[in-house]
C-alpha cells in the first residue's frame, strides 16, 4: 500500500464509509429522539431533562447569581420546552434551543425583579455554589484560589446583561460564535463585539480588584 492511500477493510470497505455510516446512524437515532419529544414521549422527556439539566442549571446560576433561583429557573426552562418542543425545527441544536429558552428566563426574571424596584446585589457563592472546585491541600493556596474566584465572580456579576450573556456563554459554556448568535438571536458581528467589550470589562474589573 502506498502512501497516501485509502485503508481498506476486508478488500472493499474504507474507513470514511463506516464514519459516514456512523454518522447516518447517529443522524437517525436523534431524529426519532426529536420525533419522541414532539409526540410528548414522557421517557424522552426525560432522557432531555437528565441530559441537559445540570448545563442549563449552571448557566442560569452564573445568569442571576442565585442558586434558589437559578433551581426555578430550570425548571420553568424545561416546562417551556415542553410546552414548545411541537415547534422545533432542528435549525439548531437542542442545546442551543434550550439555551436560548433558559437565558430568555433569566431575562425575564431579570426584568419582573426591576419592575419591582427591588436593588440588585452581587452575592458570592458559598463553597461548592460556584461550580468551579476549590483546589484542596495548602490552605493558603487554598484561600487565595477562593478569593480570585469571588472576584471573578463579583467582576462577572457586575457586567451589564448583554455582556454577561456572551462572556459565559462563549468562555465558561464554551459555545461557538454561531451558537452563540443562534441562542441571542443576534448577528455574529454583534456576538464579537459584546464579547470583546465584556472581556475588555471584565478585566479592568479584574485589575483594579487587585490593586
Amino acid at each position: 500500500m502506498s502512501v497516501g492511500e485509502p485503508i481498506v477493510l476486508g478488500g472493499h470497505v474504507e474507513l470514511n464509509e463506516i464514519a459516514a455510516a456512523s454518522e447516518q446512524a447517529r443522524g437517525d437515532a436523534d431524529a426519532r429522539f426529536l420525533e419522541s419529544l414532539r409526540e410528548g414521549d414522557a421517557a424522552a422527556f426525560d432522557r432531555l431533562v437528565v441530559t441537559y439539566a445540570n448545563g442549563i442549571y449552571a448557566l442560569l446560576h452564573r445568569l442571576v447569581d442565585d442558586a434558589e433561583e437559578a433551581r426555578d429557573l430550570t425548571q420553568e426552562t424545561f416546562l417551556q420546552a415542553f410546552r414548545a418542543i411541537a415547534t422545533f425545527r432542528g435549525e439548531a441544536s437542542l442545546r442551543t434551543w434550550l439555551y436560548r429558552i433558559a437565558v430568555n428566563q433569566a431575562r425575564n426574571r431579570r426584568r419582573w425583579w426591576r419592575r419591582r424596584r427591588r436593588d440588585e446585589t452581587v452575592s458570592l457563592d458559598a463553597p461548592g455554589e460556584s461550580g468551579i472546585p476549590v483546589a484542596a491541600g495548602d490552605p493558603e493556596q487554598t484561600a487565595l484560589q477562593r478569593e480570585r474566584e469571588q472576584a471573578l465572580h463579583a467582576a462577572l456579576h457586575a457586567l451589564a446583561e448583554p455582556f454577561r450573556e456572551v462572556v459565559v456563554l462563549r468562555d465558561i459554556e464554551g459555545l461557538s460564535y454561531e451558537e452563540i448568535a443562534a441562542t441571542l438571536e443576534i448577528s455574529l458581528g454583534t456576538v464579537k463585539s459584546r464579547l470583546a467589550r465584556g472581556r475588555a470589562e471584565l478585566r479592568r474589573r479584574l485589575e483594579s480588584s487587585f490593586t
